[in-house]
């Protein structure tokens, strides 16, 4: 391999503040607001034109349950409550009984709401800017570099969170990391017209009939409603195989791929559909929608035993009711796996959903489960934690844990510890997980 050499250079420090938070999802927005709320100076780092990651620039417009498994206890409460309670009084919101898609949102007013969010909390925002790497100071990061319009600038801090999802600052600094054996692959979302009004024409079953043709696997796929748009359907009914997003020549072919599969999909219908079907791609989402990659070997690892059987945790962070869901990577389809039980294989190709058990039945199944902290703290920076989809967990646990509902709570957390780390001047590790846990009940989380 050849190299050019880059001339050393020095970098303007443009911001100091107490926090940096790396990676604007709902997960980093809520993260920096909790802090903020506990008094500490906080900027925020985001890639792309918008807060929200895959719910807004993903264009995924699902919330899960905030409730346990049977519906009689509320699990889940802090700033995913809050938004939706913010988002109700525009009607950008619809809410349904099947916990797998409670809440259905409108990701265009989301945007909007985050960035509110970050403006009434002082929090200073970085649109458009990408963190490009970290500056160490006696084994404590001192400071990151970004670049956006203005050039390179450096943004000193006293406490970091990582929720770039991919863990960029976590790798660039050189923290054990581990890649599962298979990754889930990722899909391309799309917002479509037309498709309520095909009458009794299954395009799903045409995808598997005449996919080939069009270059499509006979694979499965989801969507729904889209509040105030009864004539909108959000679709994720694609899926990218043996695709690494944090990998950029991968992922530019995921991009690609992606869009190229939700063009095929809206031709097949317009070919075998309804003569007068009017099929119209209204959006695409502005990044695929990753599910799993390069996670960090944390203090704990959660386990599919410890989510299937609700097991607690002292220090638990977040509570979650939301179902296993594997996307396959060795095939087409998907395995749902239940806290009661229950398994479903939906095998796609068209193929009727396999129902069995994963377990015999019990005198009392659990109804919930728990993050905890551990799956965040990392032990050799002292001012970094971690938020987001690169928790500590194998395939079984991370196919539940993995959903927004349940990452947003990590955030909160996470701005909770480092509001306590700076507040007392000591390293994130010895932030006490009692402490944590307190200040997120103060804050409207519900903590069990």
């Amino acid at each position: 391999m050849n190299f050019i050499k880059e001339l050393a250079k020095d970098i303007p420090i443009i911001d100091e503040v107490d926090l940096v938070v790396i990676g604007g999802s709902c997960t980093g927005v809520f993260a920096a607001v909790r802090a903020a709320r506990l008094g500490l100076l906080v900027a925020i780092i985001e890639k792309q034109n918008c807060f929200g990651g895959v719910a807004t620039a993903g264009t995924v417009n699902i919330w899960h349950s905030l409730h346990d498994t049977i519906g009689e206890r509320q699990i889940i409460g802090g700033l995913t409550q809050e938004v939706l309670d913010r988002l109700s009084t525009r009607n950008a919101v619809l809410t349904s009984p099947d916990p797998s898609s409670a809440f259905r949102l409108n990701t265009e007013e989301l945007k909007i709401e985050l960035d509110e969010l970050v403006m009434e909390h002082g929090i200073k925002p970085y649109l458009h800017s990408f963190y490009v790497a970290p500056v160490l100071k006696e084994q404590k990061l001192d400071a990151i570099i970004i670049e956006n319009k203005n050039g390179r600038g450096a943004i000193r801090a006293k406490q970091f969170i990582d929720a770039t999802g991919d863990a960029d600052l976590a790798l660039d600094l050189q923290l054990p990391t581990f890649v599962p054996e298979t990754l889930q692959p990722p899909t391309t979302c799309a917002k479509i017209a037309g498709l309520n009004a095909l009458g009794g024409f299954n395009w799903e079953q045409a995808i598997c009939e005449h996919g080939a043709e069009f270059g499509l696997d006979p694979d499965w796929g989801w969507g729904g409603s889209i509040p105030g748009l009864p004539t909108i359907q959000f679709r994720a009914h694609t899926h990218v195989f043996d695709c690494d997003t944090s990998d950029a020549d991968q992922l530019s072919y995921g991009e690609i791929e992606g869009r190229r599969q939700v063009r095929a999909i809206t031709d097949l219908i317009r070919k075998y559909g309804p003569t007068d079907a009017e099929i119209v791609l209204v959006d695409l989402a502005a990044s695929i929608g990753a599910r799993e990659t390069k996670r960090i070997a944390a203090s704990y690892r959660l386990t599919g035993e410890d989510v299937l059987h609700g097991r607690r945790f002292e220090d638990a962070i977040a509570n979650g009711s939301y179902r296993v869901d594997i996307h396959h990577t060795d095939g087409l389809g998907i395995t749902f796996r239940y806290l009661n039980g229950i398994e479903d294989i939906v095998p796609g190709n068209g193929l009727p959903t396999i129902h069995k058990r994963w377990r015999d039945p019990i005198d009392k199944d659990p109804t919930f489960y728990q993050i905890p902290w551990r799956c965040l703290l990392q032990d050799r920076i002292p001012n970094l934690v971690l938020a987001g989809r690169m928790l500590d967990a194998d395939k079984i646990a991370f196919s539940a844990a993995r959903v927004m509902v349940n990452m947003n709570q990590t955030g909160e957390a996470a701005g909770v510890a480092a509001a306590i780390a700076v507040k007392q001047n000591i390293p994130i590790q010895s932030v006490a997980p009692s402490e944590i846990r307190k200040r997120l009940k103060q804050g409207g989380s519900i903590v069990i």
